[in-house]
C-alpha cells in the first residue's frame, strides 16, 4: 500500500470513528434526559419504572393531603378518578394553585414500595384561569370573570389605539 493510499484510509477511518463516537454520546445524553409521562393507571399496574425518573400526573384527592409539622413534607395521593391512586411525597413549597381535586404533574422517582418520591410539582390550570387579583377588576377591557368567558367584545382602534368595548368609545376620538 503506498504512502497516499494509506494517509486517505486513516483520515476516513478517524472520520468514521469521530461520527461514531459522536453519535454515541447524543445518543447516551438523549436517554438520559428523557422523562416518560405515566398516568396512574400505569403507576399502579407496574408499567413505570422504578427509581427512574419520570413524571406522573393525576387529580390531588380530597382529603388525602397531609402535611408534616416543622418542615415542608407533603404527602397527597394522585388518581385518576377511576380507580387508580397512588402516594406521593414532597419536601419543598408546593405551588399557589395546589390544592385538593386540582390536576398536578409530578416529576421524581418511583420507590420499590410504590410511593413517588417528587423533586417537583406543577400545578396545571385551565384556560379560564384568573388570578383572584384580576377577577375583581371585572369592569375592565378583556378581563373575563372568574369561571366564564367574556362575552363583551373588546377592540383596539388602529387609527387613534383608542380602546371600544362593544359600540361605546372608552377613551379619545371615535371610530
Amino acid at each position: 500500500m503506498n504512502a497516499t493510499r494509506r494517509n486517505r484510509l486513516l483520515a476516513v477511518s478517524f472520520l468514521v470513528l469521530g461520527a461514531a463516537v459522536t453519535a454515541a454520546f447524543v445518543l447516551k445524553a438523549l436517554n438520559e434526559n428523557i422523562n416518560l409521562f405515566y398516568p396512574p393507571d400505569q403507576v399502579v399496574d407496574g408499567s413505570a419504572p422504578v427509581d427512574t425518573r419520570i413524571r406522573a400526573g393525576g387529580m390531588v384527592e380530597t382529603g388525602s393531603v397531609l402535611r408534616t409539622g416543622g418542615d415542608l413534607t407533603v404527602h397527597f395521593t394522585l388518581t385518576d378518578h377511576a380507580g387508580s391512586a397512588f402516594d406521593v411525597t414532597y419536601q419543598g413549597i408546593l405551588p399557589d394553585l395546589f390544592r385538593e381535586g386540582q390536576g398536578i404533574l409530578v416529576a421524581g422517582k418511583l420507590g420499590a414500595d410504590g410511593v413517588f418520591a417528587a423533586d417537583e410539582v406543577l400545578a396545571k390550570h385551565d384556560e379560564n384561569y384568573m388570578p383572584p387579583e384580576l377577577a375583581k377588576l371585572k369592569g375592565m377591557p378583556g378581563t373575563a370573570p372568574q369561571g366564564g368567558m367574556n362575552t363583551e367584545r373588546s377592540i383596539i382602534d388602529p387609527a387613534g389605539a383608542d380602546a371600544v368595548r362593544g359600540n361605546a368609545v372608552l377613551e379619545g376620538g371615535g371610530r
